[in-house]
Formats: structure tokens, C-alpha cells, sequence
């Protein structure tokens, strides 16, 4: 049968609104009452105990005056005022009573008062005296300033309160007797202090100063250790000069060896022209390991011969040891030269090829190479001496701007000292009575009593456990997916809400003992049997009734199933109250239980469950569905789902079970079927494809948004024509209106 339409006059419930307003608050309150009086329960129960264990305050207090006097002595000599006072004038001081409450509550005073204190009370600590900080909590210990001070003579007088609060009150006095030592001890030490200000502020300065000249002297130290001289200027000057002198013994010494190339060309174009075979000769003297060993050992002592005439005169020792060597390797030299050029027997070395050559030649040759390699080396080492005296000199600026920058500091920190030692010798002022006197006007008291907060703290639990426990409903309802209102039932399936059902008492009729013949399977007992039915009756299961009625345009439903997302959400119950309303309306109806797995019907009505819809779906050869029914009234029959089989859903779907509903639906007005829920098993969903109509029951608070969506997808493509909201409460009906 395809799903009809409603118009809204004829539907009896409506949707709830929409949007959220102060009425869902108060259904939710409502729901959540028992969570939220347990919590405030709770709540009171810790204010009560804290109430128990809560012990009265006692206060006591003493009186402390301060003074401060600055002779003009002191003023005339520059004494610094000390850090817990403010001057307003060049001949005046004033108490700054902000600064004189924190010196007297600082923690290095209060830890003396401890100290004292540990032999009475041994597990007293700083936190108990000092406290903590806390937003309208009163701390332990506090110093208020007297309204009052007066100025006389120079001297400002200011009088501080001070009080401690403690349960004990011979605590509370012996806490500020242990302060008013403490402070007088520090007044005390106060004035020994001031007694020597004057000298000490020198002598203070004055390790300062001796560390800044150390310092400084160690600085200067450095710079000349690590440079190797005294004077970076006066050195500068003096690699300039000795610059100059090499740049000029440079140039020189170039001079010479231009002359001495000149020479050498010459000489050898004259050893040419004397000899043809000068080739042989050069080559027989480049081949000759003595000769070259020679020409090195030459070079040699050129090189350092030039280096120590850049550092001493011809006359000194280590220059003429030099130069003697030098003329031994050219005598060696020379020797060689001629044993190459001559045979062993003294004869000329290539007879005819050398004749024409003149000794005293050669041996000038020699010469003049061997002066051509001293004269080349000692370019070399000049050239070097000149790079290297540039590349100290490029050093020497910042060299210089770094003791022009330490040699102040040393002459400065010099005379900051020579100050400071005339300063302390001249300084002889005695300082007496200045800064701060601290005396004692009232001496501390016994503590009296200030009261509890016992009344604040039951007031305090009595507001605060409602407001958690309100906090924690809106909470856990924020967080919960189950429905509570029936308007949410049609926002979620888009189905037609056939009435919302109160929580049902346990059957609203009495007990009716009915006398009825019955023809069943027993029938051979031939006796009366007497069916106790317990029917449910309510205004709202007759208007579920009438919607239904108005739904069977234009065939009515003559086999009704009723199921539910979840097991327990009694769907059971809303079918036998339907039938109540039915059979007031002349209706004769059958109830089967289609639950083969988990039957309730027959508990509920107290009637057999030994034969039922399992035997009958067996029993294949039976017409007579007679022996299976259990008569509870004239109009009403009940089909109990009888002994649980192995296989319900071979027996649901079988032929059978569409033929049987068939045939009771052309013996009966209407046919109820109590199906088991959607989620779980598949039973209900195949006695939904041979029923007319499928009707989902719901119970608020237990089905969740997501079971009920995924129940209404299974159904979807069958013919389901509404849902009940069982178990709505009083405010969700008046939500819903």
C-alpha cells in the first residue's frame, strides 16, 4: 500500500519548534534533576565538612613607629640617602611608607622571625607567617600605615599597624613578640651601619677604583708583551728609517749588478771570439758536480753574507768570517775551473782548440759570475727586507690607535686613584642617628577573636553546587546523542509523528476475568478458561489510533507491524493499549508476536507460550490456524511466537508466513504484529515486506540520533507510515505544543 498524506489539520501531534529557547533549557533541567541534585548534594557535603573543620580567627596587633632625621652635615658632605627613603627637599626626608611595609614583610626579616620561633613550633615555615596572594582571601600578616604622621624639626614620624591572624591565640602574640625582636635587632644594625657610612661609601669605592688601575696597568702589560715594544710610535719611526736605508742599499746594489752583467757579457763575447770551442768548455764545466757544488756553496755564502751586512758593519766578526769564506770557495773554484781545462799530465785540455784563450781571462770570468751571484742574492734579500718592513709598518696604525686607546684609560684610572686616596684622607665626618629609627609604641597583644567563615562557606556551597550541577547537565547533554522531544523524531526520519505516550503506569484497567470457551488443541478438556487481560489505557493511544484511521484512505491497513530501532522501547506495551482502542471501536483483532528470539507477550499477558507462530510456520499441512490462538476477549486474539526455533529467518520468509498473514488478515478487522527491533537481526525486516504498514516505536532518552537514522534507511523502501515518541515526559509534550 503506497504511503498517504495528512493534512495538518487532522494530525493530533505536532513537530517541535526549531530553534533553541528557554523552554528547552528547562526540559533539560528537568531531565538532568537528579544529576544536578546529586552534584549540589555533593557540593554541600564539602561545605559541610570544611564547615566542621574550620577554625575560628584570632587577631593580634602591635604598633610600630618610624622616624627618620638627616643631620646637614650629612647632606654637606654628599651621603647618599639609603635605598628605603625619599627626599623631597635639598633639607628634608619622608618616610615612604610603600617601601618601609615592603622591608618590614620581606622575607629575609620574616625567616629570622621563623628561626625564632622553630623551638615553640617546630613546623613552622615562612608561607605560614607570610602567606600567599589570593583574590579576597586576607592574608596572615599586613602593616597598614596610621593616618597621622607628623613633621617637626626636620624629623617625619609615621606609625605601621601590624597584625597577624591565626586559630591560636597565644600564637598569633607570639608570632609578632618574634617580629618585634627581629626588627629592633635590624634597627640596631641599622645604626651601626649609619655610624660608619661616610668611610664605608670610600672604601667601597675605593677595590673598585684599585681594580679598574690593575686592570688597566695589566692591559698595557699585554699590549707590550704581545707586540714586543714599549713604544709603537717610536718603533714606527724607526722601520721607516731602516726603509729608507735598505730601499737606498737596494738601489745600489742594482747599480752594481748592472755594471757587473755589463762585464760578464762582455768577457764572454771576448772568450768567443778567442775560442771556437767555448761550447765545449761551458758544457764540460756544467758537467762537472764539483764545479756546480762549488757555484752553490758560493751562492750560499753570498745570500748570507748580504743578510748579516743588513744587520752589522763590515767590521763585525760574523761579516769577516763571511768574506773569508767567501774568497776560500773562489780559490776552490778556480782550481777546478783549471783542472777541467788541462789534461792530467799538465798539458791543455783539447790541444789546438784552446790555445788562443787567455788564463788571466778566464780567471776574471770566474769572478765576475761569482760576484754576479752575490750581487743577485743580495738583490733578493734586500727585496724581501723591503716587503717585510712594508708589511709591518701596514700594521703599525692600528697598533697605534690601541695603546692610544689604553694608554688614557692607564693615566685616568692613575688619577681617579690619587683622588680617591686624598678624598679618604680628608674624610673624616661621624655619621649618628641618620636614616630610619624603628620603636615599638604597643607591644603585641593576645589574639582576640574575629570570627569564621563557616556562614560564607555554606553560602557559598548552597550557590555554587546548583550552578555545577547545572553546568554539568548542559555538558552531558551537549555530548549525548539520544532524543528527548518528539519534534526531533520527525526533524531526523521526515515521518509522521502519530502521537506522543507518556510513561504508562502498569496497565491503566483492572484485572478483568473473562469466562470464554476456547477450541484449541486442549479442546478435549472441554473446560472454560479464564485469560487475565491487562490492557493499557490512554487519551494519547486513542489518538495514535485515530491517525492511524485517517492514514487507511483508500484501503485501510488491515496488517499493522510495529518494531523499534532498539530492543526495550515498548513497542510491546503501545500494542496491546491499541488494541484496547480498537476493540472499543467494534474492531476484532489478532496480535501476533513475530519476537521468535526474545517473545514478551505471552509474560505480559500470563498466557501459554508452548504453541505459537513457530509451531504454526512448521506445521505447513494446518489450515486451521485455530488450535494456535489464545483468546483473551471476545474481540481480541492473541498468536504467541511459541517455542524459540534454530532458524527464524528460514521461517520468516518462508511462503508460509506470507500466506498466514494473508489469511489473517480476511479473518480479522486489523492484524498487529509485535516484531523485534530493526538493529541486530534481520526478522523484522522480512515481516515488513508482507505487512500493509510499518509503525516505529521510539522511547525518548534511550534511542540515539544515529540509530534512529540508520533503523529509517532500512525501512525506507517499505511502507512505513509513522512513529510513536514513547515515554515523553509533561514538559517535552508542552515543548512539543
Amino acid at each position: 500500500m503506497a504511503k498517504t498524506s495528512l493534512n495538518p489539520e487532522q494530525q493530533v501531534t505536532t513537530s517541535a519548534q526549531g530553534a533553541f529557547d528557554i523552554r528547552q533549557l528547562s526540559t533539560i533541567l528537568l531531565r538532568r534533576r537528579f544529576l544536578i541534585l546529586g552534584i549540589s548534594c555533593v557540593v554541600m557535603s564539602a561545605a559541610s565538612l570544611l564547615v566542621i573543620i574550620t577554625k575560628p580567627t584570632y587577631q593580634s596587633n602591635m604598633q610600630i613607629l618610624v622616624n627618620s632625621n638627616l643631620s646637614d652635615g650629612a647632606q654637606a658632605n654628599n651621603i647618599p640617602a639609603k635605598e628605603n627613603t625619599q627626599v623631597t627637599d635639598s633639607n628634608f626626608q619622608v618616610v615612604d611608607s610603600s617601601t618601609q611595609m615592603k622591608l618590614m614583610l620581606s622575607s629575609k626579616l620574616l625567616q629570622k622571625a621563623v628561626d625564632l620561633l622553630h623551638s615553640d613550633y617546630p613546623k613552622i615555615t615562612l608561607q605560614d607567617i607570610n602567606g600567599q596572594k589570593e583574590h579576597n582571601k586576607k592574608l596572615p600578616l599586613e602593616i597598614t600605615p596610621e593616618e597621622g604622621g607628623i613633621a617637626a624639626n626636620k624629623v617625619f614620624h609615621q606609625v605601621f599597624k601590624v597584625s597577624f591572624n591565626d586559630n591560636d591565640p597565644v600564637k598569633a602574640q607570639r608570632v609578632l613578640q618574634a617580629l618585634q625582636k627581629v626588627y629592633q635587632d635590624y634597627n640596631k644594625q641599622q645604626q651601626k651601619e649609619r655610624l660608619n657610612q661616610g668611610l664605608a661609601f670610600v672604601n667601597a669605592r675605593l677595590p673598585e677604583i684599585k681594580k679598574e688601575v690593575s686592570k688597566a696597568d695589566k692591559n698595557l702589560e699585554q699590549f707590550r708583551k704581545k707586540h714586543q715594544l714599549l713604544d709603537p710610535e717610536i718603533q714606527s719611526k724607526i722601520l721607516l728609517e731602516s726603509l729608507a736605508d735598505i730601499q737606498q742599499q737596494l738601489q745600489t746594489t742594482r747599480a752594481n749588478l748592472q755594471d757587473v752583467n755589463a762585464r760578464y757579457d762582455n768577457l764572454e763575447q771576448q772568450i768567443a771570439s778567442s775560442s771556437q770551442q767555448n761550447t765545449l768548455i761551458s758544457s764540460r764545466l756544467n758537467q762537472s758536480s764539483r764545479y756546480q757544488t762549488l757555484l752553490s756553496e758560493i751562492q750560499k755564502t753570498e745570500l748570507t753574507l748580504a743578510k748579516e751586512r743588513l744587520r752589522y758593519t763590515d767590521d763585525y766578526p760574523s761579516v769577516q768570517k763571511l768574506k773569508q769564506q767567501r774568497q776560500s770557495q773562489l780559490l776552490l773554484l778556480r782550481e777546478e775551473v783549471k783542472a777541467i781545462t788541462t789534461s792530467s799530465k799538465g798539458e791543455p785540455f783539447l790541444k789546438g782548440q784552446i790555445l788562443g784563450v787567455d788564463p788571466r781571462l778566464v780567471d776574471e770570468f770566474m769572478l765576475v759570475q761569482t760576484s754576479l751571484l752575490g750581487l743577485t742574492a743580495n738583490e733578493k734579500n734586500l727585496a724581501e727586507s723591503e716587503q717585510r718592513l712594508r708589511s709591518e709598518l701596514n700594521k703599525y696604525p692600528s697598533i697605534i690607535a690601541e695603546y692610544n686607546r689604553l694608554l688614557p684609560k692607564v693615566q685616568n684610572s692613575h688619577k681617579t686613584l690619587e683622588q680617591l686616596l686624598q678624598a679618604q684622607q680628608s674624610l673624616g665626618l661621624k655619621i649618628a642617628q641618620e636614616g630610619y629609627n624603628w620603636q615599638v609604641l604597643a607591644e603585641p597583644s593576645p589574639g582576640t577573636y574575629m570570627g569564621s567563615d563557616r556562614l560564607f562557606i555554606l553560602v557559598g556551597g548552597a550557590v555554587i553546587g546548583p550552578i555545577l550541577g547545572i553546568l554539568a547537565a548542559l555538558i552531558l547533554e551537549k555530548f549525548n546523542d539520544a532524543i528527548y522531544c518528539a519534534g526531533d523524531l520527525k526533524k531526523l526520519t521526515n515521518l509522521r509523528v502519530l502521537g506522543s505516550v507518556p510513561k504508562l503506569p502498569s496497565y491503566g484497567v483492572k484485572k478483568q476475568r473473562l469466562g470464554l470457551s476456547w477450541n484449541g488443541r486442549r479442546s478435549s478438556e472441554s473446560s472454560a478458561i479464564e485469560a487475565t487481560t491487562k490492557l493499557p489505557v490512554h487519551e494519547t493511544l486513542d489518538m495514535i489510533y485515530q491517525n492511524i484511521q485517517i492514514l487507511k484512505y483508500p484501503l485501510p491497513f488491515k496488517s499493522l507491524m510495529f518494531t523499534s530501532a532498539l530492543p526495550g522501547e515498548g513497542k510491546t506495551t503501545l500494542v496491546l493499549g491499541l488494541v484496547a482502542s480498537a476493540i472499543r471501536m467494534h474492531r476484532r483483532v489478532l496480535v501476533i508476536d513475530a519476537n521468535l528470539q526474545n517473545p514478551s507477550l505471552h509474560k505480559i499477558l500470563e498466557i501459554s507460550n508452548d504453541w505459537g507462530l513457530s509451531l504454526l510456520l512448521v506445521d505447513e499441512t494446518t489450515t486451521d490456524f485455530q488450535d494456535y490462538i489464545q483468546p483473551i476477549h471476545p474481540s481480541i486474539d492473541i498468536l504467541t511466537a511459541g517455542p524459540e526455533p534454530e532458524d527464524t529467518v528460514k521461517l520468516l520468509s518462508s511462503q508460509r508466513m506470507k500466506e498466514l498473514i494473508e489469511l489473517f488478515e480476511q479473518s480479522y478487522d486489523l492484524v498487529l504484529i509485535d516484531a523485534p527491533p530493526i538493529l541486530g537481526t534481520v526478522d523484522a525486516r522480512i515481516v515488513a515486506s508482507f505487512c500493509n504498514g510499518i509503525v516505529m516505536v521510539e522511547r525518548m532518552g534511550k534511542v540515539t540520533r544515529t540509530e534512529l537514522t540508520q533503523a529509517t534507511e532500512i525501512l525506507s523502501k517499505l511502507n512505513l507510515i509513522g512513529i510513536i515518541a514513547n515515554e515523553v515526559s509533561n514538559s517535552q509534550k508542552v515543548l512539543a505544543s
